[in-house]
């Protein structure tokens, strides 16, 4: 088994634009949607995402801050498969326009026309517990 660090799992991400973001619907089952992670990848245990204030992610949020994320990365070395990472955590919403300029680049305005100052902007930021990797035949946890 791997002995990756958080250290290590941020180098792994850096080439990863989009995560799987899983919320509980109110039925309980799970959602699922893709969710650019912004280029915010000195990951340090959180991971920020914007969406708006009517979608169902905020909602669901709201009612369950318990979420999940899987990233699969784009290549491997030599032929073997990418690296996976699945992360389970807390979501918690930031409605704070400070928050948002610390966290926003441009690429972001093909969502949000209106930049930071998009009507019912919110930033979610998922605070990770746990996170499951597999980098070929390794594989390996951390508990944060």
């Amino acid at each position: 088994m791997s002995t990756m660090t958080l250290s290590d799992i941020s180098k792994e991400m850096r080439d990863i634009d989009f995560a799987m973001l899983s919320t509980h619907t109110p039925g309980g089952g799970i959602a699922a949607r893709p969710m650019s992670n912004n280029g915010d990848v000195e990951y340090d245990g959180d991971s920020f995402f914007f969406a708006l204030d009517h979608t169902h992610v905020v909602s669901e949020i709201e009612r369950d801050p318990h979420v999940g994320l899987s990233l699969q990365g784009r290549k491997g070395l030599f032929g073997t498969p990418p690296i996976f990472i699945a992360v389970e955590g807390n979501a918690t919403l930031i409605r704070d326009k400070a928050e948002f300029e610390t966290h926003w680049t441009s690429d972001l305005t093909n969502w949000f026309e209106e930049g930071v100052d998009t009507a019912g902007l919110v930033l979610i930021k998922v605070h990770a517990s746990r996170i499951h990797y597999w980098d070929g035949t390794d594989e390996g946890e951390l508990t944060i």
